[in-house]
């Protein structure tokens, strides 16, 4: 069994930053593709950002040059460094990977930006 589990989440001020953190354990075998999504209040959930296992990345417009998703493949861990943290950014964030040719989920980390 694969779990994935997600850290980092707090609140912060408007231009602060945060980085969270998502480890995956159990039984793997592989991992690809790992990512975040984030669920704002009243929204639905939105994709932000991913990163391959060669380390290729691509990024939510809105979250460019503010946010640098990141990868530590020895450790099973994907992060998400944000910078210039705006309100809008406020949000539950969730951490995805595909393991094991399985795509899983974190169970979510809460963001909150004060203005």
């Amino acid at each position: 069994q694969v779990q994935l589990v997600g850290s980092g989440g707090g609140l912060v001020q408007t231009g602060g930053s945060l980085k969270l953190s998502c480890v995956a354990s159990g039984r793997i075998f592989s991992i690809n593709d790992m990512g975040w999504y984030r669920q704002a209040p009243g929204k639905q959930r939105e994709w932000v950002a991913t990163i391959t296992a060669g380390g290729r990345t691509d990024y939510l417009d809105s979250v460019k040059g503010r946010f640098t998703i990141s990868r530590d493949n020895a450790k099973n861990t994907v992060y998400l460094q944000m910078n210039s943290l705006k309100p809008e950014d406020t949000a539950v964030y969730y951490c995805t990977g595909c393991i094991n040719r399985n795509d899983d989920w974190g169970q979510g980390t809460q963001v909150i930006v004060s203005s």
